[in-house]
């Protein structure tokens, strides 16, 4: 079989990255032809015979001169439409896979499928994996500036994002946002995807907010990598890995005076972090050291405030042994436990958050039990992933 691989990054920049380089490699392994469409980037590690991308757009930097051009094009691209049309005219796919695309390459690339199915008479088959909210909101996190988890526009009602400033806290940008909700509602683009796959429950019941998406979402968890499990002793820090962000809950980290942290990562939040004497900040880790940081720690936490997806960290802690407490919203109870694996506390809530943490720092005998529990859980393999891909591509 033939695949097509769209996302906007054809490079490392985040989580939808990661997912289409590893399916990528692993639909290669199972005998099948893959290709990737996305923007051009000296970054770029993937791509397409034909080796045609779009310009790469970066909307923080660049001349004036672009970025007086950008809100029409992160509407409608027709450079992105037309190179996506010849793309597909050379490699034929059976199936296109999209990923994030909207803003950089936009919808129109879908309209470029039905345009190559209608001029080849072949039917190719639509596949859009949901890493965020942006099929429903125009932010793509479903929170206001404010930080408050919001639903305004799942229904349609895009009008919502402008009067909320919901994207960047600009007026600009969220009539933009607003105005491209509205075009491709117009268009009824999306009713030409075939299936959305959804990470977890709660996403599809975010994406089932909109009638376009009814009768086509299709719940597959994230895969996790093998790992190693031989367990490492225990220390008495909780680790929190990842991005230094507001939603991702560090002001609940910050207001938790009474745990040691050990923080490892970077972010808009990192001089907070380092102004909290309880709070160690060790920077980005990757491979054995961040492995070595997860396997320590008594737990990890995840205490986002915003409807979180499937986060390939609480994935990662509990296959190494390490229980989670994370907060009850988005996708996060899904992955977790209660009790077994981990806590669930109330976002926010400091009170609980440290009540959680210290009933698995103050039970050795609970620790071990939750770590067992965590190194017994079976998280779906990227083998398994993408042998249920190949159903859906089908």
């Amino acid at each position: 079989m033939k695949i097509l691989i769209v996302n906007k990054f054809l490079y490392p920049n985040g989580g939808s990255e990661t997912y289409i380089f590893k399916i990528g490699e692993q639909l290669k392994k199972l005998g099948n032809e893959v290709q990737y469409f996305g923007m051009e980037h000296p970054g770029r590690l993937v791509g397409n015979s034909l080796n045609l991308y779009t310009k790469d757009m970066d909307f923080h930097s660049g001349s004036m001169l672009s970025k007086i051009s950008y809100p029409v094009k992160t509407i409608y691209s027709a450079d992105a439409k037309k190179k996506m049309l010849a793309v597909l005219k050379d490699f034929q796919p059976d199936a296109v896979h999209l990923n994030n695309f909207n803003y950089q390459l936009t919808p129109s690339i879908i309209l470029a499928v039905k345009k190559y199915e209608k001029e080849s008479s072949k039917r190719v088959k639509i596949v859009y994996t949901a890493h965020d909210y942006q099929l429903v909101c125009p932010n793509h996190m479903m929170m206001t500036p404010a930080g408050e988890v919001c639903e305004k526009c799942a229904g349609g009602n895009f009008i919502n994002c402008f009067k909320n400033s919901c994207i960047h806290s600009s007026k600009l940008k969220s009539v933009i946002g607003s105005a491209e909700g509205y075009f491709w509602k117009l268009k009824k683009v999306y009713s030409l995807i075939d299936t959305v796959i959804c990470p977890t429950a709660f996403m599809e019941s975010k994406i089932k907010l909109s009638n376009v998406f009814s009768g086509k979402t299709k719940v597959l968890y994230n895969f996790t990598d093998e790992v190693d499990k031989t367990p490492a002793e225990k220390e008495n820090y909780a680790l929190f890995f990842g991005r230094f962000s507001a939603e991702k809950g560090m002001e609940t980290i910050i207001a938790a005076k009474d745990i040691n942290f050990i923080c490892a990562g970077g972010g808009p939040m990192e001089d907070e972090i380092n102004n909290s004497p309880h709070i160690k900040n060790v920077g980005f880790k990757k491979g054995k050291e961040l492995e070595s940081l997860i396997k320590k720690a008594a737990c990890s936490v995840y205490p986002s405030i915003w409807y979180e997806n499937c986060p390939f960290s609480v994935m990662e802690s509990i296959s190494y042994g390490t229980p989670v407490v994370g907060a009850d919203i988005g996708g996060i109870p899904e992955l977790i436990e209660d009790g077994k694996t981990g806590f669930l506390f109330e976002p926010g809530n400091v009170n609980d958050f440290t009540d959680k943490i210290n009933k698995i720092l103050n039970n050795r005998q609970l620790a071990a039990e939750m770590s067992t529990n965590c190194l017994e859980k079976k998280f779906v393999t990227l083998s398994q992933y993408c042998g249920e891909l190949m159903k859906i591509y089908s």
